[in-house]
């Protein structure tokens, strides 16, 4: 029973503290200001916005803003009360867990049974920067918000002075690096860490445990290119586009209820794959060339410069060409540009003239 009754507790305690908190404001106006501005209970507000409600200036809401949070950051009664501290290390507690930093989005999906709420988030953050013991890094082009515990980055500049280093380690890879790579490349072994600190960059994205520059498909596939291109690379070898297209189904990515027909029609337009076969696909940057099974045989035997056997042909298609040997020796037989020269001998056909002469 009392169990329940401390779980109760622990799912409504942001909303709980932050009301309690409220209650050592004296003046109506006051609490008005503070719950508008960080959005304690809707949307942030404006300065305007609340200056319009309130008939007074954007200065002087700000005036009241910062000489309020003034007070109620120096309030014993709430930074040394049980139910602050309490709730305080419970957030310490999961952060902790993350390698000392996480953003404020995935600490509010943990303290908010896994719910996205953009109020969760607010108060977060609001009883964030009444604690001592957290920083509190506001979004801008770079960062996601988030929090970080102070002993383990005393500073913001400190938070972000590691993501910039991850990020240019990356960049400087040119490919996409595991967690391993990273500690190595940084000299730092707290891979929990370094994962944690990597996602509050907006300049990196993880895919299947690796970080990349989020322009890099391999790591932020956008389109449905893109993830053929990912599940050929992980694959490492050609597959057939039923496969490519039951292999997006089971992954990871976010959106993956494409039709086999799609993915079949876009291996077809992008130069990046290559056909290798009946509906096998494979990576250009393998080696692979665009062409028909007697494209490469031509291409053989020009390389090779003079009749080769059959076999021999077989053999070196088979190389590039994920085909049955028949489909070769029909190609061998039928296609005009090559022709027999001796028992089982092929050359191309132009070669007749030129060995005549």
């Amino acid at each position: 029973m009392d169990e329940d009754k401390s779980s109760q507790t622990e799912e409504q305690n942001s909303t709980q503290i932050v009301n309690t908190i409220l209650q050592e404001i004296e003046k109506d106006r006051e609490k008005e200001i503070i719950s508008r501005r960080f959005g304690l209970f809707d949307r942030k507000e404006t300065l305007e916005q609340i200056g319009e409600m309130l008939s007074i200036t954007r200065e002087r809401v700000r005036q009241l803003e910062k000489s309020i949070f003034t007070k109620l950051i120096n309030n014993p009664k709430i930074i040394d009360s049980d139910y602050f501290k309490n709730f305080e290390n419970q957030l310490i507690t999961l952060i902790k867990k993350e390698g000392g930093v996480i953003t404020v989005n995935n600490l509010a999906l943990l303290t908010n049974q896994n719910k996205l709420d953009k109020t969760e988030r607010s108060r977060l953050s609001f009883i964030c920067l009444l604690s001592s013991k957290m920083n509190l890094l506001e979004e801008n082009d770079s960062y996601f918000q988030s929090i970080s515990l102070k002993e383990n980055f005393s500073n913001n500049k400190e938070l972000t002075s590691l993501i910039d280093k991850i990020a240019e380690a990356i960049k400087q890879a040119n490919h996409p690096c595991t967690l391993k790579e990273l500690t190595t490349l940084l000299k730092n072994n707290d891979q929990k860490t370094l994962n944690s600190v990597a996602s509050v960059s907006k300049k990196l994205a993880s895919l299947n445990n690796t970080w990349g520059l989020i322009k890099w498909p391999t790591v932020n596939p956008k389109n449905i290119r893109d993830k053929i291109y990912v599940i050929l690379k992980e694959h490492g070898k050609q597959m057939h586009f039923n496969d490519i297209a039951d292999s997006i189904k089971k992954s990871g990515f976010k959106r993956k209820d494409v039709t086999t027909q799609a993915i079949h029609n876009e291996l077809i337009k992008d130069k990046r794959f290559v056909l290798v076969g009946r509906g096998i696909y494979a990576l250009k940057e393998w080696g692979y060339k665009q062409g028909t099974v007697a494209d490469v045989i031509t291409t053989i035997l020009k390389e090779a410069g003079k009749p080769l056997h059959r076999d021999e042909i077989v053999k070196r298609v088979l190389k590039d060409r994920f085909v049955k040997e028949t489909t070769i020796l029909l190609n061998l037989q039928a296609k005009k540009d090559f022709k027999r020269f001796s028992k089982a001998t092929y050359g191309l056909r132009e070669e007749q003239s030129s060995l005549s002469k």
